[in-house]
């Protein structure tokens, strides 16, 4: 068998976890898994399944066969739906055929933007802790990764200003890499932070990729500002973009990508060469996101906040847990640093007590130590019971280490 690239062992991360890498972590926690266990690291889409619209359109686009290929950044007609969508979502003017790439779910957008702009030894800022698969390109890209804190505050939440200005004039950082909503922690950066960060880049001349999967995701009364729409950011950010969660199409593997006119055809050519183009027919969904489903989208809303206030409830039964309300996303961040355990360890215990899958917070970044990551994305019954049994796993761990129980 021929010998392991050295780029696949860049996938591992072995500084995450200790005594193992993150992928070997992963599989054992896995190999706990008992019958039936419930999967929070991702939405259920039974519970909460596309928009009616979908199947229709997609059936539509397949039966008619000229469809079936499209140029590599899409089909000109959905582009030029998306530019006139994306232009009044984004604030700013979106040209269809400058601007737009699509791409075989914001995944492949991810490793597509960040493929183009990383090489071997090129230094990129990463804010800690963000979603998990970041870092793990970048290293399989042979990139060097600066990463810079996130101020872990639902009430003012904030990048380490002074950390990242070291990245870019002493670490010669050309890139920051970071989403917003947060993910895993679900906070929102507020306009202010955003425009301080803003001024840094201009400074440097930065580019800047900002994962706004979640942009819709905000629960009220939280404001969501988007990046490339302040003064000066447009020729600068990168915004990657999906129907993939909030409307649960992740099935048709559909990401926009948003961009300056001269990064976009990097894309393309990468694109050339991994996956050629977003699936076909699935595109032409996109001309009714953002346009037509708004009405749709204000009635799915509050049942995320729903099911987020019950699961702060619950959790919140437990008095040494940490946890704070998210403005966006449909994720809970619980801190249960109290329990000198390693997330790894609780995510384990929860999994062979509670029969549930958590994601532990080494896989997000380092800042991500002693908290794990919640989707309650759920059908209201099933996860009722599930944050009952969460609670008394995590209650009975309190209280074999001497620590107040709540339940």
């Amino acid at each position: 068998m021929n010998k392991k690239p050295g780029r696949i062992n860049r996938l591992e991360l072995p500084n995450r976890v200790a005594g193992s890498s993150a992928r070997q972590a992963d599989l054992d926690l896995l190999s706990f898994a008992p019958e039936n266990f419930l999967d929070t690291t991702h939405f259920d889409t039974v519970r909460f399944p596309p928009p009616s619209w979908a199947v229709g359109e997609f059936e539509r686009a397949a039966k008619n066969g000229s469809f079936a290929y499209t140029p590599y950044r899409g089909n000109a007609a959905v582009l030029k739906a998306l530019g006139d969508s994306l232009s009044r979502f984004l604030g700013v003017a979106v040209d269809p055929e400058q601007n737009i790439v699509l791409t075989p779910g914001t995944q492949a957008g991810l490793f597509t933007t960040l493929a183009s702009l990383a090489g071997d030894g090129d230094r990129i800022a990463l804010v800690d802790p963000d979603y998990l698969f970041n870092a793990r390109i970048l290293q399989f890209l042979g990139a060097d990764i600066g990463y810079v804190p996130l101020h872990q505050s639902s009430t003012a939440p904030s990048i380490d200003l002074e950390a990242l200005e070291y990245e870019f004039a002493e670490n010669g950082a050309r890139v920051l890499v970071f989403s917003n909503p947060n993910n895993p922690t679900g906070y929102i950066y507020p306009r202010h932070v955003l425009e301080e960060m803003a001024k840094l880049v201009l400074c440097y001349d930065v580019t800047i990729v900002v994962d706004s999967l979640y942009s819709r995701l905000v629960h009220k009364p939280h404001q969501y500002t988007h990046f490339v729409s302040l003064p000066g950011m447009q020729e600068r950010v990168i915004t990657l973009l999906g129907p993939s969660k909030t409307e649960s199409l992740s099935g048709y593997r559909l990401g926009v990508v948003v961009g300056p006119a001269q990064l976009m055809p990097r894309l393309e050519n990468v694109l050339s060469i991994t996956s050629l183009r977003a699936p076909a027919y699935a595109q032409h969904l996109l001309p009714i996101w953002l346009r037509d489903d708004n009405e749709w989208l204000q009635k799915r809303l509050p049942e995320f906040t729903s099911l987020r206030t019950m699961t702060i409830e619950s959790l919140r039964r437990l008095p040494w847990l940490q946890l704070e309300a998210q403005a966006g996303t449909a994720y809970v961040w619980p801190d249960v640093s109290a329990l000198q355990m390693s997330d790894s360890e609780v995510a384990k215990a929860l999994m062979k007590e509670a029969a549930i899958l958590v994601s532990p917070g080494y896989q997000f970044g380092i800042q991500g130590d002693g908290h794990f990551r919640l989707c309650y994305a759920r059908d209201e019954n099933e996860w009722s019971s599930a944050l009952d049994r969460m609670v008394g796993v995590l209650n009975a761990l309190a209280v074999e280490r001497g620590l107040e129980g709540g339940v």
